[in-house]
Order: C-alpha cells, then structure tokens, then sequence
C-alpha cells in the first residue's frame, strides 16, 4: 500500500476514534507530501517519501531537546508521542550487525580506501542499507573508525 492511501485510511481511523493527536500527525505528513508535490510539480517517491517522514522526525526532536532545556515537560512528551507516530511510517531501523556487515562488505570492494575515499566508502555501505532507516552521522562515524 502507498503512503498516500495508508496516510488517508489511518485519517480516516484516526477521525472516527476522535484521536486527535493521531489525526495531527496524519495531516502534517499529508501536508508536508502536498507541499513537496507542489514545489516540484511531481508525486514524492519512495526516497522522498522518507526524506520527508526524517525531516519531521528530526524536527520532533530538535523541538523536545529544546523544550526539555526550557522546563517545558508536558510539550515535549507531546512531542515525543508525535515522533512515536511518524516513525511508525518509516522503515525499520538497520540493526548494529545490519550497519556493520555494510561496512565492511563496502570496504571489501574498496580495499585501498583511506580516510581520504571515505566519500566511496560511505556511498557503498548506504546502498547495502537500502529499505532501512540508519542515522548518517553514526554511519559516518563508524566507518570513519573503522578506515583509521
């Protein structure tokens, strides 16, 4: 099932349960896939569809960071319970092995990699992830270490 209609039967749930928070979030991803079909005049893909869905769950923590540092608890559990929701939208995250295994088969084929080709390295173990959510900046880090 696409996004789209997964999106507009959870909303379609979501209003005869009177889940308000649920509703919130269904209609903030609608909006945001509107807003992307019309700044660049085509349906999201697959890879979009998820960038989208990572920019609002980043958003979601920035907010509770921030809200946290400010003494305000009860807007950044509301928060919290959005990002809950978003990410049962995206993929499942890559398991430490998942993330480890990619690391090392990209570099196997790039045995002469250094520091210096990390750009290669980090390219090849992305497309072994593909279909699973990995933080960037963790991936970068490990395999940073792991060509030191």
């Amino acid at each position: 099932m696409s996004l789209i209609s997964q999106l507009q039967t959870d909303l379609v749930a979501a209003m005869k349960a009177k889940d308000e928070l649920k509703l919130g979030v269904v209609r903030m991803i609608k909006t945001s896939l509107t807003k992307y079909k019309a700044d660049n005049m085509k349906d999201a893909d697959d890879a979009a569809e998820q960038q989208i869905l990572n920019s609002l769950v980043k958003q979601r923590k920035d907010s509770i960071e921030m809200f946290r540092n400010a003494g305000r608890e009860e807007l950044a559990v509301k928060e919290e319970k959005e990002m809950a929701i978003l990410e049962t939208y995206l993929p499942k995250p890559a398991t430490e092995e998942d993330i480890t295994a990619a690391i090392a088969a990209a570099i196997q084929e790039n045995p002469d990699a250094t520091i210096k080709q990390m750009g290669v390295v980090m390219k090849a173990a992305q497309s072994k992830l593909v279909g699973k959510r990995v933080d960037g900046k963790a991936l970068s880090e490990k395999v940073r270490a792991h060509l030191s």
